[in-house]
């Protein structure tokens, strides 16, 4: 609801909702692995970083080369 329509009592300035959208759980702690694939595109495996065995075999995320890049060139 934008603040124009909203009712007396309920107006929010944009600082404050921008304040709440920036204090969110950073959920898990993730580490990752490059897997070298040979002849085909690397991938990065991303994973929680404290989760046991049996976890880690159904709570990753897999990217292919291409999809990602080194944080270093980004900044």
């Amino acid at each position: 609801m934008d603040d124009a329509n909203a009712p007396d009592g309920e107006l929010e300035s944009t600082d404050a909702r921008r304040s709440q959208r920036q204090t969110h759980d950073t959920g898990p702690e993730l580490d990752h692995v490059r897997i070298d694939n040979g002849d085909s595109p690397d991938e990065c495996a991303i994973f929680p970083a404290e989760a046991p065995e049996e976890e880690l075999m159904s709570n990753w995320i897999a990217a292919t080369q291409g999809s990602f890049v080194d944080l270093e060139s980004i900044r």
